[in-house]
């Protein structure tokens, strides 16, 4: 069995920090999404995975000194190749199939088929977690052998996904966001499939919004007399396409963590709980309230960090308070007179307070930011 892992896709939701970022690369718990789903297909022992990336793509780009736009050239398929490589850092045999635009899931399916080579594969969407990893479904998959398997969970909000109706644990009917649902079992992003799925996606069509859709493909088996079976999920899942999602995901992965300081903590200090420093980082007159992780040389100031924070490598605080938020590399956050929480903060970004009178608040903000001001 091989692995087809998507890693294309644009990151709307998570703009700006997928401006210049993949968001499959965008850290929960201080470890790309992406790297989660990479681990769990290699414990399910497949070993061999392609992974679909985008072209390069222009995008008109603010200079935030002059106001004027620039156009930049965002290739998030230099990041993932740049991050994973050749897959041996996984113990996995990586191969990069382009995708020239977001044409669907489906899209992505067909042209993978000649790297398939008919065998059956799992389909993994680089931003989703699966706390609980996929090895169960994989090994249901194999002793089953359906023409597909999809793994599906309970939803607050089903108009939002792909839904399924059942019979059993037979699919009899699938529907990309429908108004009116008829379950709350959603897609979850994991797909299991043999190699009737590529007549199916180049027999469908494209959908009203120009995408091949992976759910018109499933129809299309089910359609045909092919053998379509569910599995519900019990345990966590989560998309990580909008911010709020990828802070879930970060407090559910910290929730596993146990303490290991390797850092330095002075003796004015407080640590409680499980909390996990790296290596030259220092952490001066602060209090740490886990679960938190702090990455390598970073320097905590004067501050408290409070549960379910990731503190990305070489991040700054000082004289500030920030708990439940995930803060990328390089950050700088100074004298911020309240609490900050709840907060995605990317890369070289600085956050201060400022002396000058009249008191007011100096914002430098890229392409689609959103700042709460109280």
């Amino acid at each position: 069995m091989k692995a087809l892992v998507l890693a294309g896709g644009r990151g709307t939701r998570l703009r700006p920090i997928t401006h210049t970022s993949a968001k499959q690369l965008v850290p929960v718990a201080n470890k790309p999404v992406l790297f989660y789903g990479l681990e769990a297909i290699r414990d399910a022992g497949i070993r061999e995975v392609g992974i679909v990336v985008s072209d390069p793509r222009e995008m008109l780009q603010p200079d935030l000194r002059t106001g004027q736009r620039t156009t930049v050239m965002v290739n998030s398929q230099a990041e993932i190749r740049a991050a994973v490589g050749d897959g041996s850092a996984f113990g996995l045999q990586v191969a990069y199939i382009e995708q020239e635009a977001p044409l669907g899931l489906a899209h992505a399916v067909k042209i993978s088929e000649g790297y398939m080579a008919g065998e059956p594969f799992v389909m993994y969407l680089g931003d989703n977690l699966i706390k609980d990893g996929i090895t169960p479904f994989v090994r249901e998959f194999e002793q089953e052998r359906p023409n597909a398997q999809i793994l599906l969970a309970h939803v607050k909000t089903p108009w939002e996904f792909g839904v399924a109706e059942l019979e059993g644990d037979r699919v009899v009917r699938l529907e990309e966001k429908p108004k009116q649902p008829r379950s709350d079992l959603a897609l979850v992003g994991v797909y299991l499939f043999d190699r009737t799925i590529f007549e199916a996606v180049h027999a469908i069509a494209p959908s009203r919004r120009g995408e091949l859709e992976i759910t018109d493909a499933i129809q299309f088996l089910i359609t045909n007399g092919r053998r379509v079976r569910s599995h519900v999920i019990s345990g966590w899942w989560k998309d990580t396409g909008k911010v709020e999602d990828m802070l879930e995901g970060n407090r559910m992965m910290l929730g596993g963590i146990e303490l290991d300081i390797r850092g330095e903590v002075d003796t004015d200090s407080a640590i409680e709980g499980r909390v996990v420093i790296g290596p030259g980082t220092k952490v001066e007159r602060s209090r740490l309230r886990g679960p938190l992780v702090i990455g390598a040389n970073a320097r905590i100031v004067d501050s408290y960090v409070g549960p379910f924070t990731a503190l990305g490598d070489g991040v700054e605080l000082s004289h500030c308070e920030i708990e439940h938020s995930i803060v990328l590399e390089r950050a700088r956050i100074h004298d911020v007179p309240r609490r900050i929480e709840s907060s995605l903060i990317g890369k070289d970004v600085v956050v201060c307070a400022s002396d000058a009178r009249p008191r007011t608040h100096r914002l430098m903000l890229g392409d689609s930011s959103r700042v709460e001001l109280s």
